[in-house]
């Protein structure tokens, strides 16, 4: 029961978060559909208002409306903490570049440190494009931040790509990027 509660209410915040305010019936359709019964959804929502998570406000009978108290803190809390992450990478990047042209690392330590910083951004990048689709993260103003962030991770990698000693470097990076192809036999 307790795991089920749990999940109604991480439900009820995703559906908050990406709304902002939302009609009380709509809300509960909407958690009702994905898990729970409308007893326990409703126990719920009213325990998120009782803890002050959420913020009821009741226009008429049949008006009432949810919003989360600090949606604003915890969107900007969040990219907070990616641009804090992909600011770490883009140090690391430019780490990378000084490191590889003292020459302190082998070929197959650039290629293995190259190809793990592309997976972070590719990451970030992909954590991104999801949260471009939801209006309260696309509004805030960490937002543009992180993409320019992104943007000149970007340029350093390539960059650093193309400094490299060995001709065949790029390549390497991409053998090792390249998803494997998937058998026609295999798809359905």
């Amino acid at each position: 029961m307790d795991k089920n509660s749990d999940i109604i209410k991480i439900e009820i915040i995703r559906i908050l978060n990406e709304n902002g305010k939302i009609r009380g019936t709509e809300l509960a359709k909407r958690v009702i559909k994905k898990v729970g019964n409308e007893k326990i959804v409703y126990r719920e929502i009213s325990a998120l208002v009782e803890s002050g998570e959420i913020e009821k406000k009741i226009h008429s009978r049949s008006h009432i409306e949810y919003e989360l108290i600090n949606l604003y803190e915890s969107v900007n809390n969040q990219l907070k903490d990616l641009h804090k992450e992909i600011s770490i990478t883009f140090e690391e990047l430019g780490d990378f570049e000084n490191i590889s042209k003292e020459g302190k690392f082998s070929s197959h330590e650039r290629l293995r440190t190259m190809i793990h910083l592309i997976h972070i951004v590719q990451s970030t990048d992909g954590i991104m494009k999801l949260l471009s689709y939801y209006p309260t993260f696309k509004k805030d103003k960490m937002f543009p931040q992180i993409k320019r962030k992104m943007d000149d991770c970007w340029e350093l990698i390539m960059k650093n790509i193309a400094e490299q000693p060995e001709e065949d470097f790029l390549n390497k990076i991409l053998e090792n990027l390249r998803i494997t192809q998937i058998d026609s036999k295999n798809v359905n």
